[in-house]
């Protein structure tokens, strides 16, 4: 025991020096904030209703739920696998029994190539490109290679869906978009032309419009970017998919000549069994392509569901209508395209449209369409072997229109003052006074000449190159055993 004053001193004097130079075994007790203070109930109930409500987290506030909501992660990952279904093996199965049976296999191929090669490709720098911040044109490198995306949320994107299943939803998008060109070009373009095709036009058109559309700094973002230059809105990929695709799938049938003996000779599908099955597992899929891009199970991802099933409905209904009326008989390859046409409509629209809204949609999408694929194909004579360009770029650019004229802010806060993105680039009041549409078409004009001008610059380069088209002999003699060395019947 010390009996000195000046010893006691003289240690009080040590143990404060000690404590103010952060001594870690002095002064534990001491410490008067702790290092990560806990949220307090009041906290934890507000990040309980945000989660429950797929809002935004409570910032500066420490989270008991620092990952993903396990619901809404859940659903995202369902929707992923959805929208992978509507390709793999929906389109195929579309497109595959809409060709002759010659070259079944040879859609199938080109399906699955190209899921390959676009995963590869986002991978590298395509996710990155579309959705890591850098100019209103084009993403920066931060995600090249996937580099730091973990199951973590980002705040960017959604609060409560892990960024890594963010990006793998996103991907199902990248895949379907460049498969869906296949169609126009269908039965008479080289596998290897096809693939190399894809490649660059993911880099020079997917990436950049995605990024302009949905990207957080992109141009055309209007309802994600405050500072979008062009205050368009398209909710599940109206310009980026349907738009895209479409209006490249018209150059590049255009470019590569039509089939040998088109407009001679009858080039019937082949299997509309094969056809209706591929329908379905689209129209099933697209659940997963509208509702999930509402990033979560909820209100807005229930409005999408609902609009969805309502125009594909209509859609394929007043198609048949049409087919009974002019041609005196309503097929089954005629409820399809409707169905198809309704669902590319509504794409853009899902999450901004109302019920009533959505069966407008429906009976637009069964008419517009139904009289390019029917009429108007006929006249001007191209060769779009499948109809990607009269069911997809004509229904993705009515869609993205008419969103601008159907939108209902009630239906989504993003139109409202309630969404902060909307109120600060005016997209609030460009809703409540009507001049959307406005936006919508420069988004429209600006989607269109993107895929037109890059596509024939790049169609022209690998015609110089590769080459386009297969030979006529192989093109008599079918795609499936000439270029995959299989057939798809054996009888």
């Amino acid at each position: 025991m010390i009996q000195s004053p000046r010893c006691t001193l003289w240690l009080l004097a040590a143990l404060a020096a000690l404590c103010l130079l952060g001594s870690p075994t002095a002064c534990r007790a001491e410490e008067a904030t702790p290092a990560n203070p806990q949220p307090n109930l009041e906290q934890r109930v507000a990040d309980l209703e945000a989660y429950v409500n797929n809002a935004g987290r409570t910032p500066n506030v420490a989270s008991r739920v620092p990952g993903p909501g396990p619901g809404h992660n859940a659903w995202m990952m369902t929707s992923a696998a959805l929208v992978l279904f509507m390709t793999l093996p929906g389109l195929a199965l579309f497109y595959g029994g809409l060709v002759r049976r010659k070259n079944v296999l040879s859609v199938l191929a080109q399906c699955l190539g190209i899921t390959g090669l676009v995963t590869l490709l986002w991978w590298a720098v395509g996710y990155s490109l579309v959705f890591a911040p850098g100019t209103p044109y084009l993403g920066g490198l931060r995600y090249a290679f996937l580099r730091g995306v973990g199951s973590a949320p980002n705040l960017d994107f959604g609060p409560w869906v892990s960024h890594n299943v963010f990006a793998m939803y996103q991907l199902m998008f990248a895949i379907i978009t460049p498969a869906l060109i296949v169609g126009a070009i269908a039965e008479r373009m080289k596998f290897s032309a096809v693939l190399a095709f894809v490649a660059v036009w993911m880099l020079f058109v997917y990436f950049p419009l995605a990024h302009m559309v949905w990207g957080p700094d992109g141009l055309m973002n209007g309802a994600g970017n405050p500072a979008a230059k062009v205050r368009a809105i398209d909710f599940a990929g109206g310009t980026v998919v349907h738009m895209s695709s479409g209006w490249s799938a018209l150059i590049l049938c255009l470019l590569v000549g039509p089939r040998i003996g088109f407009g001679r000779e009858r080039m019937p599908p082949h299997n509309l069994v094969l056809c209706m099955a591929g329908t379905s597992m689209l129209w099933v899929g697209w659940y997963g392509f509208n509702a999930g891009s509402a990033l979560g199970a909820d209100a807005i991802a229930a409005n999408a569901f609902m609009t969805t099933t309502l125009a594909a409905a209509v859609g394929s209904f007043t198609w048949g209508v049409l087919e009974r009326i002019v041609r005196d008989h309503a097929s089954i390859l005629g409820f399809c395209s409707g169905a198809v046409a309704g669902l590319v409509v509504i794409t853009p629209a899902a999450g901004y449209v109302n019920a009533t809204g959505a069966v407008v949609i429906g009976l637009l999408s069964g008419i517009i369409p139904f009289v390019f694929c029917v009429k108007l194909k006929a006249v001007f004579g191209y060769d779009d072997a499948l109809d990607t360009f009269g069911v997809h770029a004509v229904g993705g650019t009515l869609g993205a229109f008419v969103t601008g004229l159907l939108a209902d802010p009630a239906v989504n806060p993003a139109l409202t003052s309630a969404g902060a993105a909307a109120h600060a680039n005016g997209l609030d009041l460009l809703v409540a006074h009507g001049g959307l549409w406005k936006e919508q078409l420069v988004a429209m004009g600006v989607s269109a000449a993107l895929a037109v001008g890059f596509t024939t610059a790049i169609a022209y380069a690998l015609r110089s190159v590769i080459g386009l088209r297969a030979s006529p002999e192989v093109e008599r003699q079918g795609l499936d055993v000439t270029e995959h060395g299989e057939e798809g019947y054996i009888l």
